[in-house]
């Protein structure tokens, strides 16, 4: 079982927020289901965006629009507390198979559990920010949002994550991977397919020597490494050699130094394909780089045993075998937690037509809510733990000066 410090003005705390959601929680299902109705891609989350703040604001929340330059990212704040402690809400969906990652269940667990820590950030001596976060499925939004200052003063940051059933519930020791995203254009010299072929360059061959070398580099990476990519031009006509050809790809591992060894192999793949073809090459990033994920093991504790009163199986044994997310970079100078919402009967993997239709049934709203219950418990073990207190505070001044200097 989990330690915590509970104290018993934090047991009624917790009764309280767990009595908050219940209050908000025909509201914050009606937005979830809104959001999942109405999917939009990264940056263009306008009434997304508006929807999440609005309900933020009727909670005595004050909003400020647009935080890091980002037109659809926001900043609902409540109270004046040392200790700032900020919820991250995600709401972008994904193109063709919409809310298949669950962003919707994101939203509404940070902002039930938002709404029930309100009325007690006093209490718990907390700044409380709920940042509206666009483009995390492509695009970086937190990481430009953390260059641009939105997360400054910031102690701890909290979100969640839906997945497939046989995920554990406990965050201890999980990880996400980083990943990189580039964008390769392959140069050739166009000319007639039939009446001169032999004066054309074809960079659509570029491309395919290209496929065909990270094909056979897959079976000599590590098992945990993984490489993507589509074509996205390819040519204009039949009758016309292909003068240009596009490929985006990304690469991912568990590590930075993995990840920058395994991208330079891959670029190599690019570089001996126009070699061998006579195109010209360029390859350029085409998004931020998002690091991999730490959890904080003092947060992870919190969050466990919360999960274990409410009768969840927080054994380790069910990991994630992939994927990235920005909060990585979040991790990397705050201290952060990003458990994982194993929901129960989901048989089907995110990014799927199938999870999509998962993220709006009963029993993921149900885990929503709860986990809006387990992340208020967490800030109010937090806030209430005087050494791990203490931390969070001056990791944010340190942060702070260091940024400032």
């Amino acid at each position: 079982m989990s330690q915590t410090t509970t104290t018993p003005s934090g047991d009624r705390l917790k009764q309280d927020t767990s009595a908050g959601v219940a209050r908000w929680e025909e509201r914050v299902l009606a937005m979830s289901r809104a959001l999942h109705a109405r999917p939009e891609l990264s940056f263009q989350e306008t009434e997304s965006a508006a929807a999440v703040s609005a309900l933020l604001a009727e909670g005595g929340f004050t909003v400020e629009h647009g935080s890091g330059g980002l037109p659809t990212a926001f900043t609902a704040t409540v109270g004046s507390g040392e200790l700032i402690v900020a919820l991250c809400v995600e709401y972008d969906a994904l193109p063709d198979v919409g809310h298949a990652c669950g962003h919707n269940l994101i939203a509404g667990a940070s902002v039930a559990a938002a709404l029930a820590l309100a009325p007690h950030v006093d209490e718990l001596g907390i700044t409380l920010k709920a940042i509206g976060t666009p483009a995390e499925e492509h695009g970086g939004g937190k990481t430009l949002m953390l260059e641009a200052g939105a997360f400054d003063g910031v102690g701890l940051a909290l979100m969640v994550h839906p997945v497939q059933d046989g995920v554990s519930y406990n965050p201890a020791g999980t990880t996400a991977q980083a990943v990189g995203r580039y964008r390769a254009v392959f140069t050739g010299t166009a000319a007639h397919a039939a009446a001169a072929p032999h004066q054309g360059v074809n960079a659509a061959d570029g491309a395919t020597i290209a496929q065909v070398a990270i094909g056979l580099l897959r079976q000599q990476i590590p098992g945990d490494h993984r490489v993507a990519l589509f074509v996205s031009e390819g040519g204009v006509a039949t009758n016309i050699i292909p003068e240009r050809a596009v490929v985006d790809f990304e690469c991912r591992a568990f590590t930075l130094p993995e990840y920058e060894a395994l991208l330079a192999r891959v670029r190599r793949c690019f570089e001996g394909a126009a070699l061998a073809s006579g195109t010209e090459v360029t390859i350029e990033e085409t998004e931020p780089l998002y690091e991999p994920l730490v959890q904080d093991d003092a947060l992870a504790g919190y969050w466990t045993a919360a999960m274990e009163t409410f009768g969840r199986d927080t054994t380790t044994s069910g990991r994630l075998g992939g994927g990235s997310t920005d909060m990585g970079n979040i991790s990397q100078v705050i201290p952060s937690l990003h458990p994982w919402l194993s929901i129960p009967g989901a048989e089907v993997p995110i990014h799927s037509h199938g999870f999509a239709a998962v993220a709006d049934s009963a029993a993921a709203y149900e885990l929503m809510l709860e986990a809006g219950r387990a992340l208020a418990w967490t800030v109010v073990d937090a806030a209430g733990d005087p050494e791990q207190r203490a931390r969070f505070v001056a990791a944010a001044y340190h942060r702070d000066i260091r940024r400032a200097g």
